[in-house]
Parts: structure tokens; sequence; C-alpha cells
């Protein structure tokens, strides 16, 4: 007898390590960034970033990212509103979105405070279009309740492949640049908590 409940509370704490190791995460936007590099006259460089993301690691390693690119903050405001009116146009496309997929059992095996370099195909859906971006990435578990994401390199992406390039002009043209570079670094950093 004492050997059956020996070994149900065996398969009970197995089972319970299962079902933690196979948690799901969401993105604590407080602690996270998403930052994008513009870089003019050849050579004048300048972060931006945006106020607000949100998104999830669910338990089979699917991680769903949303952006509000309304939310853009280049740290002047006409700048801001017209990035939003005529660049990223946010009455049509308020929002991007990115999907990827992490293994569930590369992070289950994280102990806290360990950290894994994994290489991720993702598809960025922005400005209408839908593109495949190849992502590298560190994956650090902080606690068995929070998770760390970073970008190791950043994603460069090119504004002709969203349909970008005449809303780019056009910032230029306000702007009264002689150039805005259409390839555009992207960096992050998401902390999720365990839900």
């Amino acid at each position: 007898m004492k050997y059956l409940h020996r070994t149900v509370y065996l398969l009970s704490l197995l089972l319970a390590s299962t079902m933690a190791s196979a948690a799901s995460w969401q993105v604590d936007n407080g602690k996270s960034q998403l930052s994008f590099v513009s870089v003019k006259k050849n050579n004048i460089a300048e972060v931006h970033h945006f106020d607000w993301i949100a998104g999830s690691v669910s338990e089979a390693g699917d991680l769903a990212l949303e952006i509000d690119l309304t939310s853009v903050n280049t740290g002047i405001e006409i700048r801001d509103s017209r990035m939003k009116e005529f660049f990223f146009e946010v009455d049509a496309y308020p929002t991007a979105a990115l999907q990827a997929r992490i293994d569930p059992a590369m992070i289950a095996e994280l102990e806290a405070g360990q950290s894994n370099n994994l290489t991720v195909d993702a598809e960025l859906d922005l400005h209408g279009q839908k593109q495949a971006v190849t992502m590298t990435l560190l994956v650090t578990k902080v606690s068995d309740s929070e998770l760390l994401v970073v970008s190791n390199q950043p994603v460069i992406l090119n504004v002709a492949d969203y349909d970008l390039v005449k809303g780019l002009e056009k910032l230029r043209e306000l702007a009264g640049l002689p150039s805005i570079s259409q390839a555009v670094p992207v960096s992050f950093y998401l902390t999720l908590n365990a839900m």
C-alpha cells in the first residue's frame, strides 16, 4: 500500500512538473521594448520605439507579437504624427504582427538564470504585406515565472518589402531631407510572465 501511495505521489509530481514546464507566457509591456533606427542624410542615425507591444508564447511555443503602430515614439511630436499618417498609414494599418515558433522543450529545459541562443524563422505582417524574416534570439529564464527574449542581432527590414517607399518619400519631402535610408534595423527585448 505504501508503495502504491509513493508511486501515485511521484506520478503527481511528474505531472505537475510537466504542466509547469509547458507554461504559456505573456508579454509585460512595461518591461519590454521594440525599437528601430532611421538613418537620414546618409550618416545621421536616430533611435525610435513603440510605446505599446503585446504578445505571448503559447504552451506549444508559438510566439505572437502585436505592435501598436499608433504608439510610435520618435521623441518629436510632429514626426510621430507624420509617421502615423503618411508612413504607417495607421487608419488602414494600425498594427503590425509577428508570428514565430520557439521550441517549448528548450524553454522547459532552462533552469532559472540560464540562457540559450537560437535562430527562428518568423513572419512579419506590416502595412498589408507579409514577409519571412529570420531572427537570432537570446532566451533567458530569469525565474520560473519570468522569461526574457532579446534579439541577438538587429533584424534589418527594407521598406520596399512592405510597400512603404511612397510613405518614406513623403516623410523625406516634408522634412526637407536629401535622403532617408530604406534599410531599417529593428531590435527588441521582451519580458514575459508565466500565465
